[in-house]
């Protein structure tokens, strides 16, 4: 898999993802390529500088800022792994669920989020969702890196199984109590619906209770990824 970017890649380099090589720009001096060169270099990974044509040869868009690496399939976590990580660092669950997004941008930019504000893991199903792919490592800023994604084969067995596991379920959706008046204290696990249907029926009455953003405006919903990052920062809120 081919990864585009500074930031992307720095972040990379900078955790124990796994590069086979990179390519810069031969024209290319600024520092956030030199700090790519010298990290790449002290990681014993193999740079390989080529002309400015061969390099947009090798990459998928325009926006590669002179430099794209060669990185293995990304790894999935398990649900248990994620459940594991909150124990060991003695903190409460924070686990995110994306039901059915399939922009790999507003995946990118929820587990950009996601990662900013210290989940401990993201859950996905396996079918009619977005999986991680070149275009969610960019969105994300590098942030696939560090941060734990399980795959799961359905979400409602996986929400069953954090509920066993004492993690209260709120599902984000429309006609819901209003985030700001609830006490998102504790084990949280907090589900993101598709970007055009929501959360599905089954999925939603699974949830333990449904929350909603106050809307004040003409317009009746924001993007997914918007969404998320708000809900997000409000569990946030109540983390010690």
């Amino acid at each position: 898999m081919i990864v585009e970017g500074i930031n992307t890649i720095r972040e990379l380099l900078k955790s124990n993802y796994e590069i086979e090589k990179i390519i810069i720009d031969d024209k290319k001096k600024e520092q956030g390529i030199l700090e790519i060169i010298n990290l790449a270099r002290y990681k014993n990974i193999p740079v390989e500088y080529v002309k400015t044509l061969a390099l947009f040869k090798l990459c998928k868009s325009k926006a590669h800022q002179g430099t794209i690496a060669f990185v293995k399939q990304f790894i999935y976590s398990s649900v248990d792994e994620i459940l594991h990580l909150a124990k060991e660092l003695n903190e409460d669950n924070f686990i995110v669920i994306l039901d059915g997004i399939q922009d790999p941008h507003n995946m990118g930019s929820i587990i950009r989020t996601c990662e900013c504000a210290g989940v401990h893991g993201i859950i996905i199903q396996k079918t009619n969702s977005c999986t991680v792919n070149e275009t969610v490592f960019k969105t994300s800023a590098g942030a696939v890196a560090h941060i734990k994604i399980a795959q799961v084969t359905n979400i409602n067995d996986c929400i069953k199984l954090l509920k066993q596991s004492g993690v209260w379920v709120y599902g984000l959706e429309a006609n819901g109590k209003d985030v700001s008046n609830v006490n998102l204290g504790g084990n949280i696990c907090l589900v993101i619906g598709s970007e055009g249907f929501g959360i599905r029926p089954l999925v939603k009455k699974n949830c333990d209770e449904i929350l909603s953003l106050k809307m004040k405006g003409k317009v009746n919903s924001l993007n997914a990824s918007n969404a998320a990052a708000i809900a997000i920062y409000k569990v946030l809120d109540y983390r010690k």
